[in-house]
């Protein structure tokens, strides 16, 4: 270690100062015993002329070179002088390593801020991406169709992570799907009627499912008046929850907790906690049976009335509600947008955009999905589904004319415009965006999930991944950007 600083002394070199030449020192034995050092205040000793010529590449003898001006002659570096440069470029090291952490850490702290103003926005129903704008039409060759169930598909929804799909069928089926390979991961098999009691599942149609933000708990409600809770990993039944008096028509947990909203045709909503297995209350306020139930992070859920033809807005925490009118005819299904906006789907035929803080629809679309019958009877394409694409400008509908219709919400949310539409083979039973906004999944059945009056021979029941396909980036804007 202490060798660190020793100087390789220059051999045959010649130092110059004060106008006298000064000749290199000598190892011991070499005669000139009158050799001066650098420092005139210490004559070194053999000892150590000895170490640091033994650093030395050669012992070769000394030879004689013709004297150099003052202005070319390189100094030898004492140890003193290393030790003090050597500090000085640590001090620059630690204080060029404190103005990059300055640097990270500011740049952080950006990044946090940009995070908290997010989730402020989000907060209070303000935050909107402008997505729509970048999206193309796939082709038909990119859809994927997953089939698995005997009987149309009611109802599906898509992982946090966005790895595994569960969709669920009159069947009485439950089916975890792989999205990358398309593969069943666990089948729930559906039971007869009547085997209630021997049977680990359904034994009626099921018409809704949601799961925990987390992934934890998958919950199912059936024709039966039945909600099941099933483990999200390993599709291992947990618990059942009795008490409503109707089929099951509507459930969301609440994002960020285990909080479990449920809607039935009842006309109740009833709040249950699946980590206690427990029942909290029932709130009532609709005239007809409940057919559309969503939530997000606040203690509150909005509900779609049916043939009441009422959007609710359930505050839990304060036991009210608020009563939204709008469309003409029942409403069949309703999505939250963000805490502020949502959507609904009605048997006529329209889409509305909504406001928490509006009692009206702020944009309806009549016969958003067309009409069919002959022209003196023609009927609009009742709308079954919708789905929104969570703090941005995108939603879709779905309804039996075979199409899956994307829109665009105009800015603040003040218009529906149309993007495209993308074609499937039946009734679009449940839709719903992936959190990642890469892909949308249509559950699609010959019937309508709640009856069968109307029977599409030629669809089939399946499972449709639409990709949302974005625009490549066009180098005029970017340079136009820049």
């Amino acid at each position: 270690m202490s060798s660190s600083f020793f100087i390789k002394t220059k051999e045959n070199s010649k130092f110059s100062k004060k106008g006298k030449s000064i000749s290199a020192p000598k190892r011991k034995g070499d005669g000139d015993s009158g050799a001066k050092s650098k420092v005139r205040a210490k004559k070194p000793n053999a000892k150590f002329n000895e170490e640091i010529s033994s650093d030395s590449e050669a012992e070769s003898p000394v030879v004689p070179r013709k004297r150099q001006p003052v202005e070319d002659i390189d100094y030898a570096e004492t140890p003193q002088e290393k030790k003090l440069r050597l500090a000085k470029l640590y001090l620059e090291q630690l204080k060029e390593a404190d103005d990059n952490k300055a640097e990270d850490d500011d740049f952080e702290t950006d990044l946090v801020a940009g995070r908290l103003e997010e989730d402020v926005l989000e907060q209070k129903g303000k935050l909107q991406r402008l997505i729509a704008k970048d999206l193309i039409q796939p082709d038909a060759s990119e859809i994927r169709v997953l089939r698995g169930h005997k009987l149309p598909i009611t109802c599906l929804v898509i992982s946090p992570d966005d790895k595994c799909i569960f969709s669920a069928a009159k069947d009485c089926s439950i089916i975890k799907w792989d999205v990358e390979s398309g593969k069943k991961l666990h089948t729930i098999p559906g039971g007869r009627k009547g085997t209630e009691d021997r049977h680990v599942g359904h034994t009626a149609h099921i018409l809704c499912m949601d799961i925990s933000s987390d992934g934890k708990y998958l919950a199912t409600g059936d024709m039966n008046k039945l909600i099941m809770i099933w483990e999200g990993e390993t599709c291992k039944h947990l618990y059942k929850f009795t008490g409503h008096k109707g089929p099951v028509s509507g459930l969301s947990f609440r994002k960020g907790t285990h909080d479990l909203y449920s809607a039935s045709h009842d006309r109740s909503i009833k709040v249950w906690n699946v980590d206690e297995n427990a029942y909290v209350e029932t709130l009532f306020g609709h005239q007809d049976a409940i057919t559309g139930l969503d939530s997000l992070s606040r203690e509150r859920c909005v509900t779609a009335g049916g043939r009441d033809r009422t959007v609710r807005v359930w505050k839990i925490a304060e036991e009210s509600q608020l009563v939204f009118h709008g469309h003409e005819s029942s409403i069949d299904c309703i999505q939250l947008i963000n805490e502020e906006h949502m959507i609904t789907g009605a048997d006529d035929g329209s889409v509305s955009l909504w406001s928490v803080n509006k009692k009206k629809p702020l944009s309806t679309v009549k016969q958003a999905h067309g009409c069919h019958g002959d022209a003196a009877l023609e009927q609009p394409h009742w709308v079954a589904s919708v789905a929104a694409l969570q703090n941005s400008d995108t939603v879709a509908s779905g309804s039996h004319n075979s199409h899956v219709q994307l829109w665009k919400c105009g800015q603040y949310y003040r218009r529906l415009e149309r993007l495209f539409s993308v074609p499937v083979s039946g009734f679009v039973n449940s839709l719903k965006f992936s959190s990642s906004g890469q892909f949308l999944v249509a559950g699609v059945g010959q019937e309508h999930r709640l009856g069968r009056w109307w029977r599409l021979k030629e669809a089939k029941n399946g499972i449709y991944i639409i990709p949302l396909k974005r625009k490549p980036p066009n180098p005029e804007e970017n340079k136009m950007a820049e």
